[in-house]
């Protein structure tokens, strides 16, 4: 088990209703309705939100080992994540695939960056070895 040397930061949402219901974070700035997925109701679901938070972190990963690399990150880098639910024995699972987009950047390059952001990502330690995961480079 992973253990902090340090919290930097640590949010908060209160939920109520589980997969039909609100989120609400401590300083307001997501209050969102949530619908189960497939479902036409109005809120986004738990995979939707995964996929975006992984996404967003992904990036800033990505980000943060390019400075370190000494390599300049396209302007217009974008990860499109695709998280997926389906039953795994009697209970339930996820699976998820980030698409990589680097335009511009020479392949082996753009690779090494890759592999070493899934290295320090926080969302790729969280789930390495817990669920498939896989990424691309497109």
């Amino acid at each position: 088990m992973t253990q902090l040397e340090k919290v930097l930061y640590t949010a908060k949402a209160h939920t109520t209703g589980g997969r039909d219901g609100v989120s609400r974070t401590d300083d307001g700035r997501l209050d969102i309705k949530l619908s189960p997925p497939g479902t036409p109701g109005t809120g986004t679901n738990p995979e939707q939100l995964f996929a975006a938070g992984y996404s967003a972190c992904f990036i800033g990963a990505m980000k943060a080992v390019a400075g370190k690399m000494k390599v300049a990150l396209p302007a217009d880098v974008a990860v499109d994540a695709e998280v997926d639910l389906g039953p795994v024995g009697q209970s339930y699972g996820i699976a998820a695939r980030l698409n990589v987009s680097l335009p511009g950047m020479e392949r082996a390059a753009a690779q090494a960056l890759v592999d070493t952001a899934h290295k320090v990502c926080p969302y790729s330690n969280a789930t390495r070895g817990n669920i498939n995961v896989a990424i691309n480079l497109v």
